[in-house]
C-alpha cells in the first residue's frame, strides 16, 4: 500500500510541474506569429537599411561589349551621415537638400501639433455641451477623418486653386489679392500644414470627448459649490485630469507629422524649391531614381531614430505604472 501511495503521489507531482511549464510557455507561442511578422518585416528591414547606409555604391561602368557593369561597393562608415549634416563642397543634390526638407518635416510636426491639439481640446469642450444638433456637430467635425487622405488633399487642391479655386474667388469678391497658394514658396508649406490640421483635428476631438466623458461630475458640483468659475474648472480640473490623454495624443500627433506623404502627393509634391517636402515623401522621391542609395539609407534611418524616439516616449509615461497607482 505504501509503495501504491508513493506512486500515486509522484504521478500527482510530476502533473504540477508540468502543467505551470506549459502555462508559462503557452504566452510565448501565442505572441511568436507576430514577433515572426515583426522579425521579417521591421527589425530584418531596418538592419539591412543601416547596413546599407554605411556603404557608398561603387560607378557603374561599361564593358568591351558595352554592357553595364556596377562596381563594388565601397565601406564609407558613418561617413553618409556626416555628409548629410556637414555637407561638403559641392555637396551631393542630396545632402544639398537634406537640412531644409528636415527643417521642413520640424517646422510641420511642432507647427501641426501646436495648433490641432488645443483645437481639438476646445472642439471636444463644445461637443460635450447640451447644444442643439450635437450629434450632427459631431459627425460634421469627425467626417474629414472618415476621407481618403488623396480625397481630402483633391478637395484642397481646389480650394486653393490660383484661377478658379474658391478661396482666391471669395478674395475677389471681397476685394482682397489673391495668392498662388501652391506656387508660392512663403506659403506652400503653411497650405500643406493647414490641410493636416484639417484632417486630423476631428480624430483627436474624439480622444479628448471620451477624456472628457470619464471625469466625474460631482467633482464639478463640488467646485461650483467653491464658487469656481467655468475657466478656474477648466485649469484646475479639466486639464490636469486629462494629462494622459494629452501626452498620448502629443506621441500619436507627433509620429503621424514625421509619416506624412499622401497630401504631398496632390499638393504640389514638396514643390516649389523643396519648400513644403518632407522626408518620408523625399525618400519615396529619389529612392527608385538615384545610385547614391547610402545618403538615402542614411535619410531612411535618421526617419526611424525620429520616430523611435516618439516610441520610446510612448513606452515610457503609458507602458509603465504611475507611481500612484494609475
Amino acid at each position: 500500500m505504501e509503495d501504491i501511495h508513493s506512486l500515486t503521489t509522484t504521478h500527482t507531482q510530476s502533473r504540477r510541474f508540468k502543467r505551470p511549464e506549459w502555462r508559462q510557455i503557452l504566452p510565448y507561442l501565442l505572441i511568436a506569429p507576430t514577433l515572426i511578422l515583426v522579425a521579417i518585416f521591421t527589425i530584418y528591414p531596418t538592419i539591412r537599411t543601416f547596413e546599407q547606409s554605411l556603404y557608398e555604391p561603387g560607378t557603374s561602368t561599361r564593358d568591351a561589349t558595352g554592357r553595364r557593369v556596377q562596381g563594388e561597393d565601397a565601406f564609407v562608415g558613418f561617413q553618409n551621415y556626416a555628409d548629410l549634416f556637414i555637407p561638403q563642397t559641392p555637396p551631393h543634390p542630396i545632402v544639398g537638400s537634406f537640412m531644409q526638407i528636415l527643417g521642413n518635416t520640424l517646422i510641420f510636426a511642432v507647427v501641426t501639433v501646436s495648433i490641432t491639439l488645443p483645437l481639438s481640446l476646445g472642439l471636444a469642450l463644445l461637443m460635450n455641451r447640451a447644444i442643439r444638433g450635437r450629434s450632427l456637430w459631431r459627425f460634421s467635425l469627425f467626417y474629414p477623418v472618415l476621407l481618403p487622405l488623396i480625397g481630402g488633399a483633391s478637395m484642397w487642391a481646389f480650394l486653393y486653386g490660383n484661377t478658379g479655386g474658391l478661396i482666391n474667388t471669395v478674395f475677389r469678391s471681397l476685394g482682397i489679392g489673391t495668392q498662388d497658394w501652391l506656387n508660392t514658396p512663403d506659403l506652400v508649406l503653411w497650405s500643406v500644414i493647414v490641410v493636416n490640421i484639417w484632417k486630423q483635428a476631428g480624430f483627436y476631438m474624439i480622444f479628448y470627448l471620451a477624456g472628457l466623458q470619464a471625469i466625474p461630475k460631482d467633482i464639478y458640483e463640488a467646485a461650483e459649490l467653491d464658487g469656481a468659475s467655468y475657466f478656474q474648472q477648466l485649469y484646475s480640473i479639466t486639464i490636469p485630469l486629462l494629462r494622459r490623454t494629452t501626452l498620448f495624443l502629443l506621441v500619436i500627433a507627433s509620429t503621424y507629422a514625421f509619416q506624412t506623404v499622401e497630401q504631398l502627393d496632390v499638393l504640389n509634391r514638396g514643390m516649389p524649391a523643396n519648400r513644403s517636402n518632407m522626408l518620408l515623401w523625399y525618400i519615396y522621391q529619389i529612392y527608385p531614381s538615384t545610385p547614391a542609395r547610402g545618403y538615402v539609407n542614411a535619410i531612411s534611418m535618421v526617419l526611424v531614430v525620429i520616430l523611435f524616439f516618439f516610441t520610446f516616449i510612448n513606452f515610457t509615461f503609458f507602458e509603465r505604472k504611475d507611481d500612484d497607482g494609475q
